[in-house]
């Protein structure tokens, strides 16, 4: 699609550098699929001030969508961008999926009016129908929704609980 823009640079140099007071600098639709937060280079990308950057892009009606790691395996983290997200001004949704090469992962979906998911899909899905996405966004005990720092530049609340939650998994 001719509206489709894929851009490759740092996201927060890009953002900054971009007048986002113009409408032609506004996105409908963002993906963010940044690396896993375990150092503060990649922290940065889930700061609240990076985030207040991403909101001026959204375009009105638009959305922006993050992945945000496991909910099971990193739950404070996980629930550290949500809030981290909805602490500068979007509305957030948090939903989770099971992917079968990295398990139960999660996302926040961040809008700047209430969201409404789909009472319909395009036919011929295999996988996902209304009831089946309904099921996204509720959270078992062990992956509800916890108390957590916001993650800012200063702080890097989310990098330190990546760390210490990965760290029963993986060796740092």
């Amino acid at each position: 699609s001719p509206r489709l823009k894929v851009t490759n640079a740092d996201a927060f140099v890009w953002l900054k550098e971009r007048d986002l007071s113009l409408e032609e600098n506004k996105f409908d639709f963002i993906v963010l699929d940044f690396p896993d937060p375990a150092n503060y280079s990649v922290g940065k990308l889930y700061t609240t001030a990076f985030f207040r950057l991403l909101r001026k892009a959204v375009a009105k009606g638009g959305a922006v969508v993050i992945q945000s790691t496991s909910p099971l395996a990193a739950r404070k983290s996980y629930w550290c961008v949500a809030h981290t997200l909805e602490s500068v001004g979007f509305r957030v949704s948090a939903y989770h999926a099971y992917v079968p090469s990295f398990g139960e992962w999660g996302f926040v979906l961040g809008t700047l009016e209430p969201y409404r998911p789909p009472e319909s899909y395009p036919p011929g899905l295999r996988f996902v129908t209304p009831a089946v996405a309904k099921t996204f966004f509720q959270f078992p005990a062990d992956m509800a929704e916890v108390p957590t720092e916001l993650n800012k530049l200063n702080n890097q609340a989310l990098v330190r609980y990546y760390e210490a939650e990965w760290s029963e998994f993986v060796v740092f």
